[in-house]
């Protein structure tokens, strides 16, 4: 059987160095970092894909081991691999750059956590990382990346330097690109039980997976938090291994976050007119692509947010979203969770309780809300 290499698990970073943080960046010297990653899919085979893309300085990873985890920082203690970079042990990574590790003997199913730990011998300066992915970082001292558990460890609510685990499938395993914000990364659903809206979605698919490409936060339109969806576009979505298909989920924080500073949300039109060219791009480039209406946020408990200007402007994109054609399908996200008696509200039994994210039940409602016809895996 012919096999290819596509994505299995996907993290999308953000820079340490923006002015908009809704979590402390950080940085390490001899340090090992051990994290969990939620496979999407799997295959017989892995790389390792690490990113110092938002980095000032060269980075250092004297030590880097997969194995499959056990519970918490402990790991299958028979399962651990050395991964190897062009054959050695130690890579560094340069200032803006990016590494893909040579291929790994170990298989790894769909819904498996896999452990990845990287010692960091030297100082790393603030560390390219993904913020809020609702799972556990387990930070030591010295190099523990080989070691069955790390008792005592600092656990971090972040994750570092990785961007991306590779599997090798079957050739023709056809992947989506779950692209957005928080309503994708899973902001509200449960700390490391694997509830986000991507992950009930996989659960649904009979075949194929969708690896998850959300940042809490992020805008269509606008850099912070993370580059805007049009300028992280081909880097996040294109350049995925696999990818036929990208479902996205924009638009909230284009029209809440500007309140935080001061700031008049986007308007309609030019919301309607990113969308537009995100479907472009994705139609030009072989990909069909699936859009989320923008959820509801008028109870949001942060400063800022709820305006009637953004709430009006919710409702005319919703509306173009629905009726527009742009996209091979809509998955109507905004009525699967709103409040009947209050539509511009979250339903009270889905509400993560800050009136702007999805709790668990949420977020099944919203994977609920896709239409796995339409999106053909």
């Amino acid at each position: 059987m012919t096999q290819e290499w596509v994505a299995g698990f996907r993290s999308a970073v953000i820079s340490p160095y923006e002015k908009i943080r809704l979590t402390e960046p950080r940085g390490f010297d001899d340090q090992t970092v051990r994290q969990v990653l939620y496979m999407a899919g799997g295959g017989e085979r892995i790389r390792v894909r690490l990113s110092n893309r938002y980095g000032r300085a060269p980075l250092t990873v004297a030590d880097a081991r997969v194995a499959e985890r056990k519970t918490a920082d402990e790991i299958v203690a028979e399962t651990d691999t050395g991964v190897r970079f062009d054959g050695s042990a130690q890579v560094t990574v340069p200032a803006g750059g990016e590494v893909v590790s040579d291929p790994v003997d170990l298989s790894v199913r769909a819904g498996a956590d896999l452990v990845l730990s990287l010692y960091l011998p030297a100082q790393t300066g603030p560390a390219t990382y993904s913020h809020m992915p609702v799972e556990t970082a387990y930070v030591t001292g010295g190099n523990r990346a080989g070691a069955a558990a790390l008792p005592g460890a600092e656990q971090v609510q972040a994750r570092f330097y990785v961007t991306g685990i590779d599997v090798l499938a079957a050739e023709g395993t056809a992947v989506a690109v779950a692209f957005g914000d928080s309503w994708f990364e899973g902001v509200g659903t449960t700390l490391g039980a694997n509830r986000r809206s991507v992950d009930a979605l996989n659960r649904r698919l009979e075949r194929g997976w969708t690896v998850n490409q959300g940042i809490a936060g992020n805008r269509l339109l606008t850099d912070e938090i993370g580059e805007h969806a049009l300028a992280r576009f081909e880097q996040d979505v294109l350049s995925v291994p696999g990818a036929a298909h990208v479902l996205v989920n924009f638009g909230i924080n284009d029209l809440g976050l500007p309140g935080m500073v001061g700031l008049p949300p986007a308007t309609a039109g030019e919301l309607t007119a990113g969308f537009t060219e995100l479907a472009r791009r994705a139609h030009d480039a072989g990909l069909t692509i699936h859009a989320a209406t923008i959820g509801p946020f008028a109870g949001a408990v942060y400063p800022g947010h709820n305006t009637p200007e953004g709430l009006a402007a919710r409702r005319e994109v919703n509306e173009w979203i629905r009726t527009g054609g742009a996209f091979d399908s809509v998955f109507d996200v905004a009525r699967a969770v709103e409040d009947p008696a209050r539509p511009d509200h979250i339903r009270p039994e889905f509400d993560s309780g800050d009136g702007m994210h999805l709790n668990d039940a949420g977020a099944l409602a919203m994977a609920a809300a896709v239409d796995l016809g339409a999106l053909a895996l």
